[in-house]
Parts: C-alpha cells; structure tokens; sequence
C-alpha cells in the first residue's frame, strides 16, 4: 500500500532536513557517540555508535523552521493511527494532542532513516524503508480513500502547492498532486486546476467517502464566497481511489459556472483556514440565517449576476424585512448596517433601484440600460458582507433590530 500524497510530503521534508543537517556537519557540529562492547569469537571489541536521535533532538527548533515541516506536521496529525508508530518506535509517553503525537512521529521518523549514521546525504532506500515502517503502523488492515474535483475560479499562490484546511481536506494544485488524472488537472485552457481533496483513513470494506466529500467541498464554497468575492464552483465530476488503485469517477453536481478567477494569496492563507474553521463550527443548519445563506449561494450559482437579483433579494428580505415586501424597509436597513452615515441615502437608493428591476426578472425582461449587472454585484457583496459578519459572530442575529436603532440614532443626532 502507498499514500502517495504523504509519501511525497515526507519525502520533501526529509530532503529538506538532510540538507540542513548536513551543512551543520559541514560546520563542524559533530554528531555524539556512545562506546559499546561486543564480543566475536572470545575477544572483546568495542566500537562507537552515532547518536544520530540526539543529534537531531538538539535542532528540532531549526528542523520546524523549514517550511516543509508544517504540511508534514499536519499531514500526521490528521491520522490517528499515529501512536501506533510512536509506541512501535519506543518513545515511553505517547501525547495526548494531535500535532504533539506529529512532531514526536515526525523526530522519530528523521531517526529512522538517519539511524547510526554521522553524515546526512539523503539515501532513497533507507528513506523507503523508513517510510514502509511507518506506513505499516499507519495503516494495517485499513486504507487511505482519496476524494478530488477541481475547484474552479480560485489559484493559490506560485510558491503554494497545497493549502491544508484540517481533518484530511486540502486544496492543491492539481499538477503538483502524484497521478491524479489528467481530466481533473487541466481546464479546457489547458491550465491546471486547483483540486479540493480529501483524505480520509478507513477500514478497506467502506466504499470511498463520496457523501462526506460532497459536504465538505460544499462548505469550502461557503466558506470561500464569504471570504473573498468571487465566481467559484465545483467540477461536475470527482474521482475518488483506495490507496494508490485505479481512480474511479463519481458524480458532485452541479455548483454553478465561475465568473472569474480569485487568487489566493500567501500572506492570506493562514487567515482562510482560520476562516474556514470559524464556518465550518458556526454554520447555522436552520432558521432565518441559514435561509439567506441558502439563498445568497443559490445567486453565486446563476450564470449571470441579472438572474441572482431575486436570490440576494429574499436573502436581505429574510434577514431585514420580517414585515414583508410591502414594508419597504429592506433599502434604508441594509445601508443603516452597510454604509457610513454620509453614504447611506445613496445606498438606500440603489438597493430601491435594485428592488424596482425584480419585476423584469420575474418577466424574464432584461433592462436595456447599462450597470445593471454592476448594481446587483454591489447588492452581493453587501449581502456577502452582512451573512460574514453575522455567521462570524461580529454581528447580531437579530440584524433588523441593529438596523432599527442605528436609524434611530441617526435620527436623534439630526435633532
């Protein structure tokens, strides 16, 4: 059995750490020896053994510094299995936390392949055998199921070649990632995608985890059309394997057509993952909230801005106007939470003129003049805007009533 994906982020991290061990070899740090006796024949000899563990244990601070260490550090600690290696390697306390439990696999996995030995050039058959010892602990009787589809309108960074969001989902690039098919990897641009992938461990009777897959690459659209305005959407088609067997393809379902391509960042990353986990354990299931939020995904979906207008439409009504429509407060609440005092009119009157197109929606008329596509997108992202701050807990539930009394206070200053 192979776990390319880990394989390949061992190996990275490995090739890394022998580099740095071996420049401070070079430096003249020398690695400690212990002097033990052993007997051929009937004479005694003695011979010095490397220290190679304790070597490494006084550089683990430099080692974590190196930027392969994390995405292996993750990679362990999504797998529980890992006390089994620690245990079977003989470390006498076996941590409680996850990242605690990787950083001690990851110490004794660097002694393995470097085990007696007082040079650090990288040996491929010492790294494979290292590496068949720790697989072996990882995954007896149990298989590694690998879920993938490609995320549309998002790149990540040049120098990212995955961004790991926790329990086994990643986004990666999908020409970085060991024999996924060419069907998933390249567009019809002929440029490759990002793919979001999951990983999970799992006895080898269960079918792969095509439900949990959907799910999840589901809420890394919510999570990203939160985040960061864009156009994204999910392939129709996912692959799925066991192990490193055939890829096999299963249906995700429609998510919508990207309308245009969002980057993201390195300096952005740690604050998506944040983000990522803030929704993933704040998502509301029911209610008003999880309504408008189901209604502003469904507008993210249309293949132009023009059909979204009633979505985002009976997403503010949800949140903003329990009186209904014939209330006509939805224009003044949404630019009382969205708008600076001096700009609020203004908004207010452009959520109106959005209001007053719905009727060419529901006729199937498109208005001839031109920035209507603008207005919607601007009454997108204030909804966007308004469901972020709201799920992340900067903003009541109860947005109505925070609307109401900022208008009060509006009034009461201009007496």
């Amino acid at each position: 059995m192979r776990n390319s994906t880990l394989h390949a982020i061992l190996e990275a991290f490995t090739t890394d750490a022998a580099e740095r061990l071996q420049a401070e070899t070079v430096g003249g740090e020398e690695v400690p020896f212990e002097l033990t006796e052993a007997r051929r024949g009937g004479a005694r000899l003695y011979c010095y053994r490397p220290l190679t563990g304790l070597f490494i244990d006084d550089r683990l601070m430099m080692l974590r510094a190196l930027p392969t260490y994390a995405p292996a550090a993750r990679a362990l600690a999504e797998l529980e299995s890992v006390a089994a290696y620690v245990q079977q390697r003989g470390a006498p306390r076996v941590a409680a936390e996850p990242r605690e439990r990787a950083d001690l696999a990851l110490k004794l996995f660097l002694a393995a392949v470097f085990a007696e030995r007082n040079q650090f050039g990288l040996e491929p058959g010492r790294f494979e055998e290292a590496y068949a010892e720790l697989e072996r602990a990882l995954y007896d009787g149990r298989c590694v199921s690998s879920v993938i589809a490609p995320l549309l309108g998002v790149v990540l960074d040049e120098e990212t070649s995955e961004l790991a969001l926790g329990d086994g989902l990643s986004l990666v690039r999908g020409e970085t990632l060991p024999d996924a098919p060419p069907e998933a990897v390249w567009d019809d641009r002929d440029e490759p995608s990002v793919l979001a992938v999951l990983s999970l461990v799992q006895d080898r009777a269960l079918r792969p985890p095509v439900s949990a897959a959907r799910a999840r690459f589901r809420r890394i659209l919510t999570a990203l059309r939160l985040f960061e305005r864009g156009g994204y959407a999910l392939g129709p088609i996912a692959w799925t394997r066991s192990d490193s067997g055939p890829w096999r393809t299963a249906t995700l379902g429609a998510t919508g057509r990207p309308r245009f391509t969002t980057r993201i960042s390195a300096e952005h990353e740690d604050e998506l993952r944040g983000f990522f986990d803030l929704i993933a354990k704040r998502s509301p299931s029911n209610g008003e909230l999880a309504w408008a939020l189901a209604r502003f995904e469904m507008g993210c979906e249309r293949l132009a801005p023009f059909e979204a207008l009633t979505d985002y439409l009976l997403a503010l009504r949800a949140l903003l106007e329990p009186e209904g429509p014939a209330s006509g407060r939805v224009a003044q609440r949404l630019a009382a939470i969205c708008a600076r005092p001096e700009e609020r009119a203004a908004l207010a009157e452009r959520t109106a003129q959005a209001i007053s197109l719905e009727r060419a929606v529901i006729a199937g008329v498109t208005p001839p003049e031109p920035g209507v596509d603008a207005l919607v997108e601007e009454l997108a992202e204030n909804l966007r805007a308004l469901l972020r701050d709201v799920v992340c807990g900067h903003l009541d539930l109860d947005v109505r009533a925070v609307a109401d009394e900022l208008l009060q206070e509006a009034v009461a200053a201009a007496l």
